[in-house]
């Protein structure tokens, strides 16, 4: 299991990078998690449209769907190549109708998946917790068998996160604030509170994304590293984690 960092900005991207995006692979398939903003351009340094076998999205705020109109055009030029056959189905909660039905596209499919039920794709089962966010969020657990990730998407922390993060290799959280700031009410956590989570949860490491612009980033780090004694490392484009199966 190959997952590598393609955005991890908060809100919008920086120069030259992207807001929420992560390329997860096994033996050649290929599944995109969120496609926030720049994150289609940055995605095709490391794998084509075309290679895409599917798009899983945790929620509909634009800095982690922005992109989306923008693939799905790639997909239908794709489509016209012939280097694409049928829909690329892209993976969301069907909370509501509106921002669902903007998965369906001439070369894309919008297929629902909810909270308690597995999501079997390719050599990947994924799981689903709702989150505390503004927006109806979704944080994921992808396993290939033999190893878990968690990627809490956005939320506030709240104790049920820590049961669904238990023991995974490797704990993906949101620090979009920082020691001292009370981010429950925009739905997001501090460097502090994604330590707190990795501890509980006795994960084995733990990245830090959905950064925010403002402050130092490496405080997120040390927020974290007095809670959580594991390894702690800032998201940047192109980090990968990878593991045997």
């Amino acid at each position: 299991m190959d997952l590598k960092v393609i955005g991890y900005w908060g809100a919008y991207p920086e120069a030259e990078s992207a807001t929420s995006c992560y390329l997860l692979e096994q033996d050649g398939f290929k599944v995109v998690i969120d496609l926030g903003s720049g994150a289609l351009s940055r995605l095709q340094q490391y794998v084509t449209v075309d290679e895409i076998d599917a798009v899983v999205l945790s929620h509909f705020h634009h800095d982690h769907v922005a992109d989306l109109g923008s693939f799905q055009y790639a997909c239908l030029v794709q489509q016209q190549l012939k280097n694409i056959q049928g829909h690329i189905p892209i993976y969301a909660a069907d909370d509501s109708e509106t921002d669902f039905n903007q998965l369906n596209h001439v070369a894309t499919k919008g297929k629902g998946y909810q909270e308690g039920q597995d999501l079997e794709l390719g050599p990947f089962t994924f799981s689903f917790q709702k989150t505390k966010h503004p927006k109806t969020c979704y944080a994921m657990r992808v396993t290939n068998g033999e190893k878990a990730f968690v990627y809490t998407a956005d939320t506030a922390f709240f104790p049920e996160l820590t049961g669904f993060a238990k023991e995974a290799d490797l704990l993906i959280a949101e620090a979009s604030f920082y020691k001292g700031m009370d981010g429950s009410k925009a739905g997001h956590m501090t460097g502090e509170e994604c330590g707190k989570l990795a501890r509980d949860a006795s994960v084995e490491a733990l990245w830090l994304t959905h950064l925010p612009h403002f402050g130092e980033l490496d405080d997120l780090v040390s927020e974290a590293k007095s809670l959580y004694h594991g390894s702690v490392t800032l998201a940047h484009e192109g980090l990968t984690w990878r593991s045997e199966r």
